[in-house]
C-alpha cells in the first residue's frame, strides 16, 4: 500500500511558530475491551500510566539466541554502509540498525509470535502492522542518551500518522539498571501532546536520528511535565519488555558505566490508522523508518 493523498484534519498541531498550547489528548490510549494476554489490571494501570511491563518474555537461552544475533548484525561490514544503519557522530560505532524485521529473520518470527503480538493487538483494539522496527546499541562507557520526546510528535508531523493509535515494545537485550542509561518516561504525560516549535527542514530524518534538534519540547514543557507526573525508570532483567503509548514523554541518558544496553525495538500501529501525507514536514520520511506496508501482521507460532 501507498500514503494516501488526502489528509485528516489536524487535531495535534505541531512545528509551529511561537509558544504554542499544551493540547489535551481525546483519543483513548487503550482502544477497546478486545480479549488478550493482558489482565485488566494491567491494562488499567497502562491507560493510566502510558506504559506497562511484561516480564520474562524471552527466556535465558531466547536472549542469548538474539544477542548473538545482534552480534552478527553489527559483524556484518557490508551492513555498515547501508542506509538503514545510524552511525554515532563520535565513536562511529553502530547506534541503530532501522527495519530489522526485514533484515533478520529471527526477529521478523519474533514480532509475530503470539507473546508479541497478541499483546500489541490487545491494546490498539485492531489488526496491527510494523511501523517501524529496529535494534539499539548503548555500549558501555561512551553509550548517547536521547533527549525527552513524545514519539508521536514526530510520527504525526513527518509521516502523518493522525492519532497516537500505536504502541511501542522495548524489548530488553541486556539488564536495565537505573545507572546504564535505562528509558525513562513521564508516567501519565500520554494524556497532554505537546507541540514543538520551528519548521522541519527537508530530509531532517539524517540528522535527527543521531541527534533530535526539531520536534523537541521546550524545557518550561519538560519541567511542567515533569512536576505533575514525576519520573519512572525502566529496570529489570533481560528478556523483559516495555510498552509504551506513542505519545508518552521520554527520555534516556547517557551511559557511562561498564555495563552496555540493548534491546529490540519495535513499534506496532493500528491498521485504522494509517499514514496520510505529513503534517508538518515538506515530505514523508523513508519507509524505512516509517512504513507504508499496511498489510496486518499475520500470527506465527511462539519461537
Amino acid at each position: 500500500m501507498t500514503v494516501t493523498s488526502t489528509r485528516a484534519a489536524d487535531r495535534y498541531p505541531t512545528r509551529v511558530i511561537g509558544e504554542p498550547g499544551l493540547i489535551e489528548r481525546t483519543d483513548p490510549t487503550v482502544w477497546a475491551n478486545a480479549p488478550g494476554p493482558v489482565d485488566p489490571a494491567t491494562l488499567a494501570s497502562h491507560d493510566a500510566k502510558g506504559y506497562s511491563v511484561d516480564e520474562g518474555v524471552l527466556s535465558k537461552q531466547e536472549v542469548r539466541t538474539y544477542w548473538q544475533e545482534l552480534g552478527r548484525l553489527t559483524g556484518d561490514t557490508r551492513l555498515r554502509a547501508d542506509e538503514r544503519v545510524v552511525i554515532e557522530k563520535e565513536s562511529q560505532e553502530i547506534r541503530s540498525i532501522f527495519e530489522v524485521h526485514k533484515i533478520s529473520q529471527l526477529i521478523a518470527e519474533l514480532i509475530r509470535d503470539p507473546r508479541i503480538l497478541d499483546r500489541a493487538r490487545q491494546l490498539l483494539g485492531s489488526e496491527v502492522y510494523v511501523h517501524q522496527s529496529r535494534v539499539n546499541f548503548m555500549p558501555g562507557f561512551k553509550g548517547k542518551g536521547f533527549y525527552w520526546h513524545s514519539d508521536f510528535e514526530t510520527w504525526h508531523a513527518e509521516d502523518g500518522m493522525a492519532a497516537p493509535r500505536a504502541v511501542s515494545m522495548s524489548l530488553a537485550l541486556t539488564d536495565n539498571y537505573p545507572f546504564n542509561g535505562g528509558l525513562m518516561v513521564m508516567p501519565g504525560s500520554h494524556r497532554t501532546f505537546v507541540p514543538c516549535i520551528g519548521q522541519t527542514p527537508a530530509n531532517h530524518y539524517k540528522e535527527s536520528l543521531k541527534e533530535q534538534e526539531i520536534g523537541v519540547p521546550s524545557r518550561e514543557n519538560i519541567t511542567a511535565l515533569a512536576a505533575k507526573h514525576g519520573i519512572d525508570q525502566f529496570t529489570g532483567e533481560a528478556g523483559s519488555a516495555l510498552w509504551f503509548d506513542a505519545n508518552i514523554m521520554h527520555g534516556s541518558g547517557n551511559n557511562i558505566t561498564p555495563f552496555p544496553r540493548s534491546n529490540i525495538f519495535v513499534v506496532f500501529n493500528s491498521v485504522e490508522n494509517t499514514l496520510q501525507e505529513p503534517f508538518a514536514a515538506p515530505a514523508p520520511r523513508p519507509t524505512f523508518i516509517a512504513s507504508r506496508d499496511f498489510t496486518p501482521l499475520a500470527r506465527g507460532p511462539r519461537v
